[in-house]
This record gives structure tokens, C-alpha cells and sequence, in this order.
């Protein structure tokens, strides 16, 4: 098995925090996301993962650091990591095909700005498997409409009339991704653009219209991170989601002074606390100092320095400085606001 998982665009709903960041390694309860979205894929599938692929964009952006991250996450889940870019953003149909010599045999594509929990088994006999969630407003998402089968015999985007309330949420299985990358090449030789770019969903369509199988595989949490808002959100339901789950969360190593800490919360390796209230639902990387501070509903990133501040809601990249009264703010690596 295989999975493949464009990351290419630049992650603007989430600047100015993510412009030395890449959106997919932003961390969420201590995790960037596409580690978590990865090892989540990994355990639904339950099975042993050959190879994961990447779709990088710019190297300015997406540099030797990235690369290395991602290696090392395909080598802790036991998979080769192969390396692609998509220099010239022209869609999902695009970006997978950037991926083409890694097109072949069973795989999971998923594209990493979203999170999941889900525990399904994946129907291997079906040609493709589309993971949907169930939605009260389906009028906002693409959707698939299904037959007397369950089987999907269409996706619509926003329907202004009810088809159904699964939304496709970007992360696909095929038995063989081989036929996909047939009729995405087609997409590209015949120039089929819907939205000024090339779709994955153009591919589908064509697999669907020669009769292939397609299966839903339902998540039961479907956790977005396209913007600072809903990724502080994510970061919140996170938290509880492990929380309930025992996991560890706060470092044997962390120095605390004179400080409350309020769970759930993610404290990494060698936080410094003092005077200062943490929680609930915060997120704080290692290396990090809080002095005389409180931080909730909120994700600060490794070595920065808060003091003398009022957190809530708030995004602070790495090696920042945060000093001031400020609440609702969102800063990126390196910054400083005294």
C-alpha cells in the first residue's frame, strides 16, 4: 500500500503565522498535521505501507528542513519517502499527477489540511473508497450521491437541492491508482479545467462514467485546518480526543514555577512555566518559556518567549517573542511583538 499526499500550496488562509511554515507542519496537539493525518491513515488501513509520497511546492518554501521531516516520518511508520514537486500550482488533478512514477498499484491519496477519527473497514473489493462525513449543511460541501447499493454514482459540489448529507472530505483509497492516473492524464491532454485548474474529480468521473466501483468510508470526526480559526478548534478537540484516551501529554521535563496548569494541555520538552496559568486547550512546543502569562485555546510553537501576556485564541510560530497585552493575535516565526 501506498499513500500519497499533496502538500504544495502555501497555506495562505493560515499567514501571516504559516509563511516560514508549511500549513501540513503547523502542530496540533503537539503534532504537525500531516504526521497525525498519516499515522491516523495508517491505522485504519492496518496494514504494512511501502512507500509514502509527497508533493511539495516552491523549495523556498518547502526547503531541505521539510524533506527531512517528512523522511523521517515515512521511515518511523516503516515506508520509503519519495519526494515530488508541483512547482506550478494548477490543481489537485495537478498536483497527484507531479507524483506520476509512485501512480501504481493500491493507495491512499489524502491531502494534508484536515484531520480525521475514524475506525471503518475499507472495502478492498470496492475500486475506490471516498471517505465522506455526515454534515448538517451539505449545501456548503461537495457531496456524493449514492444508489440503492450505496454505491456512488456521482459527486456534486454544493448542491442547492438535497442529494445527501456525506461530504467528501480529500482523502481517497484506490485498488489501483494506476486507473486514476490514466484518466488524469486524459484531464491534462484535453485541457478539462473546472474552476481554472485540473481536478482530481474530473479523473473520478471518467472511472465512474466506465463503470468502476466507487464505496464511501465514513470518518466519524472531521477536524479542518485551513485557517487559524478552525485550526485552534482542531486543536482544542484534539486535546480531548487524547485526553480521553490516556494519552501522555505534558513533558517529565518541563520546569514549572509557581504555575497552574489546567488540562487538557500539550507542554513539549523543556517548557519553562512560571507564575502563569496554562489551559485549558493549550499547545506549547518545546523550548518554550511563559513567564507571567495566561495561554488557553491556543497553539504556541517551539522556543518562543511569552511574557506579561493574555492568550486566548492565538497562533505564535517558532523562536517568537510575545510581550503585551494582545488576545487575539497570530504571529510567525522569528517575530516579534513587545
Amino acid at each position: 500500500m501506498k499513500i500519497i499526499v499533496p502538500m504544495a500550496g502555501r497555506g495562505s488562509r493560515l499567514r501571516p503565522h504559516s509563511l516560514t511554515v508549511p500549513k501540513p507542519l503547523i502542530p496540533v496537539a503537539g503534532k504537525p498535521i500531516v504526521h497525525r493525518l498519516v499515522a491516523d491513515i495508517v491505522r485504519v488501513l492496518n496494514e504494512d505501507i511501502e512507500e509514502i509520497a509527497f508533493i511539495l511546492g516552491d523549495p523556498a518554501f518547502f526547503g531541505d528542513d521539510v524533506v527531512k521531516h517528512l523522511e523521517q516520518l515515512a521511515s518511523d511508520l516503516g515506508a520509503k519517502a519519495s519526494i515530488y514537486r508541483q512547482l506550478d500550482p494548477k490543481g489537485t488533478g495537478h498536483a497527484i499527477m507531479c507524483a506520476e512514477p509512485s501512480l501504481s498499484g493500491p493507495a491512499v491519496i489524502a491531502y494534508a489540511d484536515t484531520l480525521i477519527k475514524a475506525d471503518f473497514n475499507l472495502d478492498k473489493d470496492a475500486d475506490s473508497v471516498i471517505w465522506t462525513k455526515r454534515v448538517e449543511n451539505p449545501e456548503a460541501y461537495g457531496v456524493v450521491n449514492l444508489n440503492e447499493k450505496e454505491e456512488i454514482t456521482e459527486l456534486v459540489e454544493k448542491p442547492t437541492e438535497f442529494v445527501s448529507d456525506q461530504a467528501v472530505i480529500g482523502i481517497y483509497y484506490f485498488k489501483d491508482v494506476g486507473v486514476l492516473k490514466k484518466e488524469l492524464q486524459y484531464v491534462l491532454d484535453h485541457n478539462i479545467i473546472n474552476g481554472g485548474e485540473y481536478q482530481i474529480n474530473d479523473g473520478i468521473k471518467r472511472m465512474m462514467a466506465d463503470g468502476k466501483i466507487f464505496k464511501t468510508g465514513t470518518v466519524d470526526e472531521w477536524m479542518d485546518c485551513g485557517n487559524k480559526e478552525v485550526t485552534i478548534e482542531t486543536n482544542r478537540r484534539m486535546l480531548g480526543f487524547l485526553a480521553e484516551a490516556n494519552e501522555p501529554l505534558i513533558s517529565s521535563s518541563i520546569s514549572n514555577e509557581n504555575s497552574n496548569i489546567i488540562e487538557p494541555c500539550f507542554i513539549g520538552e523543556g517548557v519553562v512555566l512560571k507564575n502563569s496559568q496554562i489551559g485549558p486547550f493549550a499547545s506549547i512546543g518545546d523550548g518554550t518559556v511563559i513567564e507571567n502569562s495566561t495561554v488557553k485555546n491556543s497553539i504556541i510553537q517551539t522556543n518562543t518567549l511569552i511574557k506579561n501576556a493574555t492568550l486566548d485564541n492565538a497562533m505564535i510560530g517558532n523562536y517568537a517573542t510575545f510581550d503585551g497585552n494582545f488576545t487575539n493575535i497570530s504571529i510567525g516565526d522569528y517575530s516579534s511583538l513587545k
